[in-house]
């Protein structure tokens, strides 16, 4: 089973129903897609630097926008099945689908370790794969990636949030941080993995 992480920065990118078919196409079964807050997240990190609200409500805010992110890719590819918990993702993926995770289980009514912006959707996303003992993760990207950057090294560059490269030190399965353009990169990685792909 796969992790997927589709960066928020695609929310208007022309690119994002073809990465999301493709997903369709050869994910079922195997993949599970994670939503960054983009835009919506962004306007959080604003209304927070201009209201000085503490970090629990701003993490409960970019929960939701990571939910309004991932109900636009249902909206876009109604093939995707939605779902709320780890549980439903491996049901979802035993009945031969690609599984969209919606992440409403973060939601907080105290703060921890987690809710402060150490802790993105990246970080979220692998955490989720470390949770599902996933077999890889894949974080796909808008920006430019030097692929012989360490996680620290694109930590550092602002490209992962400051808690990725902790997080993913020693995890048993690859991490691939991978660019937008990069879609046959992508379908060979999946053609690759050589499963059946439902659907």
């Amino acid at each position: 089973m796969w992790v997927v992480k589709l960066g928020g920065s695609l929310n208007n990118d022309p690119r994002l129903p073809d990465w999301l078919e493709l997903l369709v196409q050869l994910g079922g079964g195997r993949v599970a897609v994670v939503c960054g807050g983009g835009s919506f997240a962004d306007e959080v990190r604003r209304s927070q630097a201009h209201w000085r609200f503490d970090d629990l409500p701003a993490h409960n805010m970019a929960v939701l926008a990571m939910a309004q992110t991932t109900y636009l890719a249902q909206a876009l590819n109604p093939r995707l099945h939605l779902t709320t918990s780890k549980d439903g993702i491996r049901k979802v993926l035993h009945g031969g689908h690609t599984a969209l995770w919606l992440p409403l289980e973060l939601m907080r009514a105290q703060a921890d370790t987690d809710t402060n912006w150490d802790v993105a959707s990246d970080s979220i996303a692998l955490d989720l794969a470390r949770k599902l003992n996933a077999e890889r993760l894949v974080v796909v990207k808008s920006c430019t990636i030097d692929p012989m950057a360490s996680l620290v090294e694109l930590v550092q560059a602002g490209i992962l949030d400051r808690r990725f490269a902790t997080l993913g030190s020693g995890t048993p399965f690859p991490i691939d941080i991978v660019h937008r353009d990069d879609l046959p990169r992508m379908r060979s990685l999946l053609l690759a993995d050589g499963r059946p792909t439902g659907d």
